[in-house]
């Protein structure tokens, strides 16, 4: 499962959200949903957001793993 860290490197970027969301061609509300993690930007809109944060793409979201329950 992939976490968002987006929110972060917009904090350390000083960037408004509405500015990043106008620069990345995406509406307010849809940079909101990659932030949250309910949706993906497209590849192409990574790359721009990363290089656009002064980040890595593997910076903007952190691999966790699933936690499974182990039945008895």
């Amino acid at each position: 499962m992939l976490k968002s860290r987006i929110a972060e490197h917009i904090e350390k970027s000083g960037y408004r959200r509405k500015y990043i969301a106008d620069k990345i061609g995406v509406s307010y509300r849809q940079l909101a949903s990659y932030i949250a993690g309910e949706h993906y930007p497209p590849v192409p809109k990574l790359f721009f957001l990363a290089k656009l944060l002064g980040c890595r793409v593997d910076d903007l979201y952190e691999w966790m793993e699933e936690k499974t329950t182990q039945s008895e």
